[in-house]
This record gives structure tokens, sequence and C-alpha cells, in this order.
């Protein structure tokens, strides 16, 4: 009994990360995913860069610098608890190839995500209006804006959210695309 229940949760350690533009529906999808699959594998949690960023207070700024700083602080969570065998969803917008490169040779069956949107689509989505304020001038360092933005080279797997395709139906992609995630959710 103790030898099924390690290789158990050493079976579901691993890191998602879902990666796009701000708007592109990272957290949204992550959240589906989480819900289609916790009942079933419940060392699963999220990592959302927001509420990260929220959590440590807003005394980090949004320029480029800072922004790695942000995703260094969630790396270093991700490998925390996927270290204690926890299977880790991670939504960050991010766009420095180096970390995204640390991700695949750091994170224990890392699994990235590129959540691909035109910038009209994310322009009609921008709740925030941040898209908005940055191209008048109202407020600066926005990825895709006046911080480039850089393609993932490389990524597992790309999903577009220009259709408007319901997040579920985009999760059950990732689900069966990830092997522990679909072990878990039974496809």
């Amino acid at each position: 009994m103790f030898f099924e229940i390690i290789f158990k949760h050493e079976y579901n350690s691993m890191v998602v990360w879902l990666t796009g533009l701000s708007g592109a529906g990272k957290s949204t999808i992550a959240n589906a995913i989480y819900h289609l699959v916790k009942s079933r594998m419940p060392e699963l949690v999220i990592i959302d860069g927001d509420v990260i960023r929220e959590l440590f207070g807003s005394g980090l700024g949004f320029h480029e610098m800072a922004r790695c700083e942000q995703i260094g602080r969630i790396q270093k969570l991700a490998l925390f608890l996927a270290n204690q065998h926890i299977g880790v969803i991670v939504a960050a917008l991010y766009s420095n190839m180096e970390l995204m490169q640390w991700n695949r040779a750091n994170l224990p069956d890392y699994f990235e995500v590129y959540v691909e949107t035109s910038f009209p689509t994310l322009e009609r989505r921008d709740s925030k209006g941040l898209y908005y304020k940055a191209r008048v001038g109202e407020i600066k360092d926005v990825v895709g804006v006046d911080i480039p933005w850089n393609v993932p080279k490389n990524p597992d797997m790309v999903v577009c959210t220009d259709n408007e395709e319901f997040p579920q139906l985009i999760a059950a992609k990732i689900i069966k695309a990830v092997p522990r995630l679909a072990a878990a959710f039974g496809a």
C-alpha cells in the first residue's frame, strides 16, 4: 500500500505552464483544466501570475526587469510545489527566452502551452483598458505594446483563442495532450 501511494504522487508531479499576452485566456483555461481534473487529482494547484503579484504586494513594477523577477518568484514556487509531488498549472505572462529555457531545464515534466491570440482580439477583450491606455500613452510597460513579446519558440502545444471556443473545450485538448492530466482524467 505504501509503495502505491508514493507511486501515485510521483505520477502526478508536473508543471503545465500557460503563456500568452494579457487577455489571451491563460487564467480562464487554467481554471477550466483545474475544475475538470481536480476531483481526480487532488494534489493539483494553480499558480496565477496576477494572484502571485497581489500576494507579494504592489511594490513590484511592470518594467521588464520587474517582470523577470515576478516570473522568478513563480518559477521557484512551481519548483517547490512540484518537488513535493504536486501537479502545478501556471498561468503567467512572460516573454523572456532565458526564463522559458530555465523552465524546460528545471521544472519536472514541464509542458508549455502557448495561448495564442491576435492583437485585435486582445484589444476587444481588454476589460482593464490596458492596451488602449498603452497606445494613448497613459501607461507604460505593457508587453506587446512597448515591451516586446517574444513568441515561444518551441511550446509543447499551441492553442488559439481567437475563435471564442469554450474554455472547457480548450482545457480538454490540453488535458488529452499532457500524459499526467490525461491519466488522471481518464482520457
